[in-house]
């Protein structure tokens, strides 16, 4: 891998990545918001469209399946090494004090799944993030192993899930009863979560070798400087793979393939995917393109990337459940697909419009800010606790 430079450069195609990531988040998760029975339904496949809305959800869903979650998490990788770096810039060890950047992620997360969603990724981000970065103090033959065996892991597991999936009958399942989605006050649906809170965990700790791989690939091309002019050839074999190969491939194993085929192109074709999309922002911006109006929509919401993250969950928590306006209960087989693609329209406008006006008088968003000054406190007082430990 190519030695960093040390002084500080900012990427347009950043801020334009992580927006893009946020809002294809959204674009995943909006479909479970709109399901009246919530997680569960989305799950069990309940609640879907009818007709000729049917072939359109499937599409709509692929588009955004695991592919903004894969490079979402390529993002968090990138930022530990310009986090790694800037350590080093300062003449400071690494990790430092990110141990507790990611205690306070973890608290953002625990908040966050708790009062608003059950498939917050923050706390599994926040316990990754706590792995790599220790990985990243070894050198990059034992960082390479780690993303082997971490891959390997992986495909183990989820070839044994597609495998029983494939081969089991499909599930029988009847209505959520009580649905606390649809019926349920805000604090029903609170306790909803603390009682299934292993259910909806599972993903966290299923994905875990896969984030931790990401992680580290995403640090590693930071560090091939793939957002830079003269790595076009990386970033051209990173789209061929990613859009022109995995991509028809996931596309095939989402809409033929049965819950199987989503489980192996979520977890598995989705992520090369999201290298691809990663490769083709980097490319457009690699020779100092300024951003048009969608790049910068998507740049005002990256650079608040945490503080959209959750505000788009409390806005669709607020429409769709029954303790807000309760519209996912109101939807049928015939309405889902048009209300949630105007729901996801209006919502994303409001992160680009909020973040904008944010952004002209503040330099981070609301909780980037929060975060920031409890790990300075944070990382202060732990400073001045060795100072006086190493003067008595």
């Amino acid at each position: 891998m190519t030695s960093l430079p040390l002084s500080p450069r900012r990427y347009i195609a950043l801020d334009v990545m992580r927006g893009a990531a946020i809002l294809g988040t959204l674009a995943t998760n909006i479909w479970i918001f709109t399901n009246a029975e919530g997680l569960i339904g989305y799950i069990n496949g309940t609640g879907g469209a009818t007709g000729g809305w049917a072939p359109a959800q499937a599409v709509l869903q692929q588009l955004a399946q695991g592919k903004f979650l894969g490079l979402l998490t390529l993002m968090f990788g990138i930022g530990l090494a310009i986090q790694q770096r800037s350590a080093a810039r300062r003449g400071l060890r690494w990790p430092g004090g990110y141990p507790w950047r990611a205690a306070l992620l973890m608290i953002d997360g625990l908040v966050h799944f708790f009062l608003f969603t059950e498939f917050d990724v923050l706390t599994g981000y926040a316990v990754t993030g706590l792995i790599v970065a220790f990985v990243l103090t070894t050198g990059i033959r034992a960082q390479r192993i780690w993303i082997g065996c971490a891959l390997g892991i992986h495909a183990a597991m989820l070839a044994l899930l597609v495998l029983a999936l494939s081969s089991a009958p499909p599930p029988q399942s009847g209505p959520l009863s009580p649905n606390p989605y649809a019926d349920g006050t805000f604090w029903d649906l609170v306790a909803f979560r603390v009682d299934n809170l292993a259910l909806f965990r599972l993903e966290v700790v299923f994905i875990l070798p896969l984030s931790i791989a990401l992680f580290l690939v995403g640090a590693h091309l930071f560090g091939a400087r793939i957002l830079d002019p003269d790595r076009a050839t990386l970033r051209r074999r990173l789209m061929v793979a990613g859009l022109a190969v995995a991509l028809p491939l996931d596309f095939a194993l989402g809409l033929f393939g049965g819950d199987a085929g989503l489980l192996a192109g979520r977890y598995g074709t989705a992520p090369a995917v999201a290298l691809g999309m990663l490769a083709a922002i980097a490319h457009r911006y690699a020779n100092g393109r300024k951003p048009g109006t969608a790049g910068r929509g998507l740049s005002y919401v990256g650079r608040t990337a945490l503080s959209c993250y959750v505000l788009q969950n409390i806005l669709c928590s607020i429409v769709c459940y029954g303790w807000g306006f309760g519209l996912a209960a109101r939807l049928d087989g015939s309405t889902v697909v048009p209300a949630t693609v105007v729901l996801f329209g209006v919502v994303a406008l409001i992160l680009i419009m909020v973040s904008r006006l944010w952004l002209r008088r503040f330099e981070r968003g609301p909780l980037e800010t929060l975060t920031h000054l409890a790990y300075q406190r944070l990382t202060r007082s732990d400073s001045e606790q060795k100072r006086v430990r190493t003067t008595a």
